[in-house]
């Protein structure tokens, strides 16, 4: 396997939320389509897009869900992304994005499961220890989002 990338490359992430009255803020978790670990919608940035308008385009593709994004990053974390013979750092922005609605059929529906969670839950399931930090401080971090 080659040697792995140091310096890290960009992604954005959507972080999907949303409001329950009756049982408060829930998140929605997305499988990897190869691993099937559970992850947020992610990819790499988009060229002539603005991140989080690539972040709101992923959570439609990878779990069909449409909404309000979040222009302001709720955070960033770091994680080793396995390609096909080797790894590299990524650097994922996050951005919250509150779904309005889910829709009946979507670019990867077939590929991945998606299920919503507790904060606390969700923090416990994602796979990666730097989204499961934004996770679990979501509700102070959101005070500071435009």
């Amino acid at each position: 396997m080659a040697k792995p990338s140091l310096k890290p490359r960009k992604q954005v992430a959507a972080l999907a939320i949303r409001r329950d009255p009756a049982a408060g803020l829930k998140v929605m978790l997305v499988t990897s389509r190869q691993t099937r670990r559970l992850v947020t919608p992610k990819g790499w940035r988009m060229k002539g897009r603005e991140d989080h308008i690539a972040a709101k385009i992923e959570a439609e593709q990878e779990a069909g869900v449409v909404g309000r994004i979040h222009k302001t990053p709720v955070g960033f974390y770091e994680y080793w992304k396995r390609l096909a013979d080797h790894f590299v750092l990524c650097r994922v922005k996050v951005f919250v994005l509150e779904v309005e609605r889910q829709l009946s059929d979507w670019k990867e529906r077939g590929e991945r499961r998606i299920e919503w969670y507790d904060l606390d839950e969700a923090a416990d399931l994602v796979d990666e220890p730097g989204m499961s930090a934004i996770i679990r401080d979501l509700p102070a971090r959101m005070k500071t989002l435009v």
